[in-house]
């Protein structure tokens, strides 16, 4: 074992002893100094000691290449960048602070010189060493350039691998969140394209409504061709003429759906039944001997539809009522004359007749020799629409009205529901949307078929509005027999029955009777009419009910009045 310890790095003046070999132990075996002197004598002088000279400071170069001389600015250049500047490579691995003594790899043995002045002949070049500990300096080649086995990498493990997939997950959720808004911004457009469609859709459908899309006339506005339950305001117009106890009544009838108004004059010819006997008269006796209350429910139970009230105009209530309006411009179609011979016409005969309080009282209760009933009805209507064309569409304006002309009303009308009647009927008139028809009736009183359908059914809506919760049943009744006895005794069998006698008029002899209903729901009750009636249940039969009824009684060659 050699007992010579090595050399010290950190000495400048130490000569470097020459290692040539390695004992038992792995320690490196160093030369005697008695051996190196005869090669050091024999180096020339420039290979002497230099200061300047850089001494490899750690491990072994295992290639045996000679280190480049010192440079001091180099190693300040290394410091400052990443890489490598001028030729020189830093390290992977900084060893600078280990402490281990550079040696060459291990050679062939060495021989003993046989003499001390013999020289040493220079080793041989070294094997391949093992994989070593720690890498060696890198050189650069003859050339100045690097070559790639020069370069070796030490694999440890990535200190920023973590923060690589940080940053991948990131890039990755802005993706999705870029996509995210993508698909947002989409529904929003989606969203705003229907928005807009649904308003150009309630746009044209209330230009529609309103009448105001072009393609559309106006005639077709004020058509009563709505369909379904449509709203109406039903009020009777009695005018008592004072001078002669003649009555003229009419209904004022307001379609709030359809925005139109309409006047029926209904004639005193009529034929209604009594509510509370069932006996069948006249509109016009109905009036006089029953009064108002029990005359509007006659005619309520007639035309299946429902008057809010009544308003008895006497004369002079009328006369009072055109000069608070400021008098009426009617179109009329006879010529009125004075009550004494040679005077001026109360009212002539022309379009656009201006007339005052009298002269409209004259004309709405003139009937000319030979003229019919529904002449002097249509001079009725015609001064009442005149009337509704100077009031007030103001509800307040109308009732103040109401109010001025100081007359007592039967209830249940007040002053200012009459008030509010007058002035939506008013609203219609000025625009031009109100017309007067006359009810029509058959001989006998009785409602035909063109009176249902036209009248009774699409202004007035007899059967658009059911019969209220516990209200009987109503029958109408047609008498098909050819004797009018039948037809009372029918009436009467169905008042006893609890039902409501609608009279019906007659109709062509028929051999069979028949019992018709509208709507299913008034099957079972259809055949107990004809029960009542005595006849067959085989008569029940599902059709077309009279507007006003709900069961319509056909009475037949078969039926027994006894």
């Amino acid at each position: 074992m050699n007992d010579q310890q090595p050399y010290d790095p950190y000495d400048p003046y130490y000569q470097q002893p020459q290692i040539v070999g390695y004992d038992e132990y792995g320690q490196p075996v160093y030369q005697q100094q008695h051996q190196q002197e005869p090669q050091q004598q024999q180096q020339p002088q420039a290979q002497q000691y230099d200061p300047y000279t850089q001494q490899q400071g750690y491990g072994y170069d295992p290639y045996g290449q000679q280190h480049a001389p010192y440079d001091p600015y180099a190693q300040q250049q290394q410091q400052q960048g990443y890489g490598y500047d001028t030729g020189q490579q830093q390290a992977a691995v900084d060893t600078t602070q280990w402490n281990i003594p550079q040696q060459q790899q291990q050679s062939a043995p060495v021989e003993e010189p046989a003499a001390a002045a013999a020289p040493v002949a220079p080793p041989a070049p070294p094997a391949p060493a093992p994989e070593r500990a720690v890498p060696g300096q890198r050189r650069s080649a003859p050339d100045g350039e690097y070559k790639t086995e020069q370069f070796s990498f030490i694999e440890e493990p990535d200190a920023d691998s973590e923060d690589v997939i940080d940053w991948l997950k990131f890039t990755e959720s802005r993706s999705e969140r870029r996509e995210e808004a993508r698909r947002r911004g989409r529904s929003r457009v989606v969203a705003l394209v229907v928005v807009m469609a649904l308003v150009v859709a309630g746009g044209v459908g209330y230009l529609w409504y309103a009448g105001k899309l072009p393609g559309f006339s106006a005639d077709e506005e004020k058509q009563n061709t709505a369909t379904g339950p449509q709203k109406r305001d039903v009020i009777m117009v009695n005018l008592h003429n004072t001078k002669n106890k003649d009555t003229s009544t009419a209904l004022l009838v307001n379609n709030a759906t359809t925005k139109q108004g309409t006047t029926v004059l209904l004639p005193n010819s009529l034929a209604v039944a009594d509510g509370e006997t069932g006996t069948t008269g006249t509109l016009a006796k109905s009036i006089a001997d029953s009064g108002s209350q029990s005359t509007r429910e006659s005619v309520d139970t007639l035309l299946g539809t429902k008057i809010s009230g009544t308003w008895r105009l006497d004369t002079p209530y009328l006369e009072n009522l055109v000069e608070l309006v400021g008098n009426i411009d009617i179109s009329t179609n006879a010529e009125v004359p004075a009550a004494k011979k040679g005077e001026d016409p109360l009212v002539t005969k022309g379009e656009e007749q201006s007339l005052n309080g009298q002269a409209a009282v004259a004309y709405a209760t003139y009937l000319g020799e030979g003229e019919s009933e529904v002449k002097q009805l249509e001079r009725f209507g015609a001064v009442m629409q005149g009337v509704l064309r100077k009031i007030s569409e103001d509800p307040k304006g109308a009732t103040i009205t109401v109010e001025t002309l100081a007359q007592i009303l039967e209830p249940p009308m007040t002053e200012q529901d009459l008030g509010a009647a007058l002035a939506n009927l008013a609203a219609h008139a000025k625009v031009g949307d109100y017309k007067t028809t006359v009810l029509p009736v058959a001989e006998d009183g009785s409602l035909g078929e063109k009176a249902t359908e036209t009248v009774v059914k699409d202004i007035l809506g007899g059967t658009v509005s059911a019969p209220e919760q516990g209200a009987a049943l109503r029958v109408g009744v047609k008498n098909a027999t050819g004797d009018k006895a039948d037809r009372d005794a029918a009436r009467v069998s169905i008042i006893n029955g609890g039902y409501t006698f609608v009279d019906g008029g007659t109709a062509d002899l028929a051999a069979s009777s028949q019992v018709t209903y509208g709507d299913a729901k008034n099957k079972a009750q259809a055949e107990e009419v004809a029960k009542t009636l005595g006849l067959p249940v085989s008569a029940v039969k599902k059709g077309k009910a009279a507007p006003n009824a709900d069961v319509s009684v056909t009475l037949g060659g078969d039926y027994e009045s006894g």
